[in-house]
């Protein structure tokens, strides 16, 4: 069913620094760098591109796990994109190498894990939640 989903597929995202998305604006340091949170929703969102466009109707994926260093700041007004490649594939779990660069160096590294969901099938989990 997922025979198109397979390791080497990349997907990228990018963003320009703004000040909403500063450790500042969110709490998670007391600088106006770009936060290692939206970092990290960079990083998924370079995930999901990579794959969610394959997927047949009614399947999309779920961020499972992170891995992440932030390496060097990124100033607000800068451009900061990130790259994602499947690098394994086992069963519905997909593992992604993820790296993220300003335009003077990269800023980030690490892993991410995706999960190929039933998106039917997980709204009943979380209504049964509710």
């Amino acid at each position: 069913m997922f025979d198109s989903i397979r390791p080497g597929l990349t997907g990228r995202s990018d963003t320009v620094v703004s000040r909403e998305q500063t450790a500042r604006h969110l709490g998670s340091g007391g600088v106006e760098v770009f936060a290692t949170p939206e970092l990290v929703r960079l990083m998924e969102r370079a995930a999901v591109a990579a794959v969610d466009p394959l997927l047949p109707e009614g399947w999309r994926t779920v961020g499972a796990q992170v891995d992440v260093q932030h390496l060097a700041p990124t100033p607000v007004g800068m451009r900061v994109v990130a790259q994602a490649e499947l690098v394994a594939v086992d069963g519905r779990r997909l593992t992604f190498r993820v790296e993220a660069s300003d335009e003077r160096e990269v800023v980030g590294r690490g892993s991410h894990e995706r999960v190929i969901i039933d998106l039917a099938r997980f709204s009943e989990r979380v209504e049964a939640k509710r």
